[in-house]
């Protein structure tokens, strides 16, 4: 008898644990409750600055090459991304103003405005470095 008593004794914690682990949990039914929805809130308008539709892409880098023909630019922000602008006439007379002064060198930062779908450059923006 002494040894069934000791048995029981261990048993009857776990078939406690045992009957409460398979009750079911409550968190887990669908609860179909009424969403609150605040009359008070209105949406907040913010005026968002709106760039000028001047239909010509824009691309900021460092000049890797530079000459009166074309213009290859490294992206800003990866390294990895380079482009080449051949220049437009207008870009071109520009360009050999500026290269006759000293031109553009390895490195220099530059914008450079372009037409999307012929990727000629119609306009480069930047501070060319001294000259060597």
């Amino acid at each position: 008898m002494n040894l069934r008593c000791k048995i029981a004794g261990w048993f009857a914690p776990a078939l406690v644990l045992v009957a409460l682990g398979c009750a079911p949990a409550r968190a887990q039914d669908p609860v179909t409750a009424a969403p609150i929805v605040a009359d008070i809130a209105v949406p907040i308008i913010v005026n968002a600055v709106k760039p000028k539709p001047s239909g010509l892409g824009k691309f900021e880098g460092f000049v890797q090459n530079a000459n009166t023909a074309e213009i290859t630019v490294r992206a800003k922000g990866n390294d990895m991304s380079m482009r080449t602008f051949t220049l437009s006439e207008q870009a071109s007379t520009k360009m050999q103003q500026t290269i006759d002064k000293g031109g553009y060198q390895y490195g220099d930062k530059v914008t450079v405005l372009y037409d999307p779908t012929s990727l000629k450059a119609v306009r480069v923006k930047g501070k060319p470095s001294r000259p060597l």
